[in-house]
């Protein structure tokens, strides 16, 4: 059993964040979990565009007039102003200052403002393309200078420990659901430990991998939000899965996100006939439309005209030596599949993108259970409301990583009594026949992600969303059946977590009858938000 003050769950933008704010006091005891072979590998390392802050012009009433705009006015306007005051100095602070984080700069050397989708004004900080990969590299780097941290790899928690539930004693039943920590697998050992915490932060990521077609990495499979499900813990907003309208769409690169700060510096989107669509659906804004406005576009196109992907054309907009130099990553990409975005224009479709709901917390991050913190995708602050404005989910992290971390240095107790070795039993592997079959894993999950795509999607109805709910609890059944007498694997994990959330949001997504950002039915009672069709 292993025992520390803070155990976070995960290591991206928000978790790396609170551990290098809990840092600053020395006798704070840090443990990171991830179950990537490597500390930096999350979703924050795949972010393209980059990190909204506060250009020229700019100023917090603007931000959150632009975050309430883009999530169809669901957003929580406390979180969107805690967002808009605070993010822009935690950027300098954290990022600029202790991360050493290189922002683009322009060429008087002053930063380099970016414009996206559904902003006023320009006032996101980039690196190039690739600005989550340069802000995780920062935080990483700072965090092993703190001795007081330790990042365990190859671990994929299993499950909350949390009390009554693994609880010896009777009278706890009567007590509020308490966090100590987490069961947590080690990939190499194959066992799975008990780390045992004061407070625990899930810092997990979202949902993507439940879908076909995603640009997420193959760890964002909903655990997170699972395993706070199962230990009670309120998850709210769930129906509000956000598809950003551009993936590649060429053999060997689907699901490399082609940023939306492409059409932020002037790209056309286009059918394969070369005409331009979006002025149809969004005359205001035309391609600069919220996310969800311009993938229902897209995913409209492609259904109404039989075409299996529309265009993206940036060489029409910029020169090849502009378009290189701003979005490197992106031009060497396309160009190993066989497309130069500097000549020609990049086929595109829809993907899943980003998780708008979660684990409920409030302010400080504390979830509805004792202990348990949640920052990060996996988390719903109300920042995003019923769809997430461009670049703002890493401030988001940062900002919600810095307050978890700051409430639990102002309240830590360093008297607090952690439960026992005896108090908290052991992982129970008794009864298990059977290794896990990378086969039947890997044909579940797929099926898992063919409902979500064709059924709790992009366009919903009532019929799609029975029918998924239907074949999932079906699916639950048999994966439960056959977690109870299987030894653990990764694969495992993420299969039992994968069908939990996609019933969660198919859930979520029946009871919502109302369109309302990224969330659209086109049996709707009333349009309550809806942008188009």
């Amino acid at each position: 059993m292993i025992q520390t003050d803070v155990l976070i769950i995960g290591a991206g933008v928000a978790g790396a964040t609170a551990a290098l704010r809990l840092a600053r006091d020395p006798n704070c005891k840090i443990v990171i979990l991830t179950r990537a072979s490597e500390a930096q590998e999350s979703n924050t390392r795949y972010a393209q565009g980059g990190i909204v802050s506060r250009g020229p012009g700019d100023s917090a009433d603007l931000l959150v007039g632009d975050i309430m705009a883009a999530g169809a006015d669901a957003s929580r306007p406390e979180a969107a102003r805690l967002l808009a005051e605070e993010g822009p100095r935690l950027v300098d602070e954290v990022l600029i200052g202790a991360a050493g984080v290189k922002f683009d700069l322009d060429a008087d050397g002053r930063l380099a403002w970016g414009q996206e989708a559904a902003h006023s004004c320009r006032r996101i900080l980039h690196v190039g393309d690739g600005t989550g990969q340069a802000i995780i590299k920062g935080l990483h780097s700072a965090l092993q200078n703190c001795a007081n941290v330790t990042i365990v790899k190859n671990t994929s928690s299993v499950d909350l420990i949390t009390f009554p539930h693994h609880s010896r004693d009777p009278q706890d039943v009567y007590r509020p659901i308490a966090c100590h920590g987490a069961y947590a697998l080690d990939k190499r050992e194959k066992s799975v430990h008990r780390y045992v915490a004061a407070k625990t932060i899930l810092a997990s990521g979202g949902l993507g991998r439940i879908y076909r077609n995603t640009t997420n990495p193959v760890g964002s499979r909903g655990d997170g939000i699972a395993m706070a499900n199962r230990a009670g813990a309120r998850i709210i907003n769930a129906e509000y899965v956000q598809f950003h309208p551009t993936a590649l769409a060429v053999p060997g690169g689907e699901g490399f996100l082609i940023s939306e700060a492409v059409r932020g510096e002037g790209a056309i989107l286009l059918t394969p006939e070369g005409n331009p669509f979006m002025a149809q659906y969004a005359p205001e804004w035309k391609d600069l439309a919220p996310r969800d406005v311009v993938a229902r576009a897209i995913h409209h196109q492609m259904e109404t005209n039989g075409y299996s992907y529309v265009l993206l054309d940036i060489a029409s907009h910029m020169s090849a030596e502009a378009i290189s130099a701003r979005f490197p990553n992106i031009y060497a990409t396309c160009l190993k599949v066989g497309v130069d975005i500097t000549r020609e224009p990049i086929p595109v479709v829809p993907a899943a993108h980003y998780f708008c709901g979660g684990v409920w917390v409030d302010e400080w991050a504390r979830s509805s259970i004792e202990n348990l913190y949640a920052v990060g995708e996996v988390s719903c602050t109300g920042l995003h409301g019923a769809n997430r404005l461009a670049s703002t989910s890493m401030l988001e992290g940062l900002v919600w990583g810095d307050r978890a971390a700051r409430h639990i240095g102002d309240t830590r107790d360093t008297t607090v009594r952690l439960p026992s070795r005896e108090e908290i039993p052991q992982w129970d592997e008794s009864g298990l026949v059977a290794d896990a079959d990378p086969a039947l894993i890997q044909g579940d999950m797929q099926t898992i992600q063919n409902i979500m795509w064709h059924y709790v999607g992009l366009v919903r109805n009532a019929d799609r969303l029975s029918r998924a709910i239907r074949e999932l609890r079906h699916l639950w059944n048999e994966i439960e059946t056959f977690y109870r007498v299987t030894r653990l694997s990764d694969g495992l994990i993420g299969l039992r977590n994968a069908v939990e959330v996609s019933l969660i949001v198919a859930h979520a997504a029946l009871h919502n009858r109302r369109n309302l950002g990224c969330h659209y039915r086109e049996d709707a009672v009333s349009s309550g938000g809806g942008r188009f069709i």
